[in-house]
């Protein structure tokens, strides 16, 4: 009879595991699909990646989750753009007069430090004390209306071919304020090209390019510190497949069909996607 209660408590814990671990990796498969999506929409990847366990009751996944999601979607990122990034790493070796009338490699040079230096300075204080429901509402809400102001003000005008060093420090500052969550990396660096004139495909063409060595320094660095600390959780598991494999393919497909989507259109969709998320959480909060 005991020996029958011990078989039956094995097969329920087995079962219970196999059941916590599918759930789990329905859970990567979400958040990879929101991450591929939010890192290049205009809306924060951050923010929903904090929001959407919490609204949900999930445990946390863990770092090493969330570094894997950032790789799923620079794999999208160097796919997509590696004719530009060819032609760009050609620029910086081979000078031609085409290559100095229309070249990117400097504005991405020089836009790309900021937010390096910004990270290695305030990436702790920021981990630790600006990754609330609380800052999120607000960073969404003004940053939203920041997004709407330059979407209707910028002239619309310019375009890649012209860009200057000063128009890469311009965007990588306002790319460095994206170290807290809701602000949007996207979304702010979008919003500094939409004020400097340049066109909203543009705008967002440019923003992707600019992110890439971010996205992919930033990912090393995490992976590094996780060896160091030996804090290498779920690795090689089902959960990482799947979130690195949906993050990196909606994220190629974010970007495809929102560039499109800008040939014709404004930004306003989104804005108002942030401040009616900003007030849903903002209800949550106080309710």
């Amino acid at each position: 009879m005991q020996s029958g209660v011990q078989c039956l408590t094995i097969l329920l814990e087995t079962l219970n595991i196999k059941v916590m671990a599918s759930l789990q990796t329905l859970q990567a498969m979400i958040l990879g699909i929101v991450q591929g999506l939010t890192e290049f929409l205009p809306v924060s990847s951050s923010a929903h990646l904090l929001l959407i366990p919490w609204m949900l009751g999930w445990e946390p996944m863990g770092l090493t989750f969330d570094v894997i999601l950032h790789g799923g979607t620079l794999i999208a990122l160097v796919i997509y753009f590696r004719h530009e990034w060819l032609q760009i790493i050609r620029q910086i070796f081979v000078s031609t007069k085409e290559s100095r009338d229309y070249s990117l490699a400097t504005p991405l040079m020089i836009g790309t430090f900021p937010a390096a230096i910004f990270g290695l300075f305030f990436d702790d204080l920021i981990e630790h004390q600006l990754r609330s429901p609380e800052i999120i509402v607000f960073t969404l809400f003004f940053f939203g209306l920041m997004l709407w102001a330059a979407d209707k003000r910028g002239s619309q005008k310019r375009g890649l071919q012209g860009l200057t060093g000063i128009d890469g420090l311009i965007i990588g500052l306002a790319q460095a304020m994206a170290l807290v969550p809701g602000v949007s990396r996207s979304g702010i660096t979008i919003t500094a090209a939409l004020f400097l004139g340049i066109s909203r495909a543009d705008s967002a063409r440019f923003s992707f390019l600019l992110g890439t060595p971010i996205i992919a320094g930033a990912t090393v660095l995490k992976l590094y510190d996780l060896l160091q600390t030996q804090d290498m959780v779920m690795a090689s598991s089902a959960p990482l497949v799947a979130g690195v494999l949906f993050s990196s393919i909606s994220g190629f497909l974010c970007i495809k069909y929102f560039l499109s989507f800008l040939r014709a259109r404004t930004y306003l969709v989104f804005v108002i996607y942030r401040l009616v998320l900003a007030v849903f959480i903002l209800l949550l909060l106080v309710l």
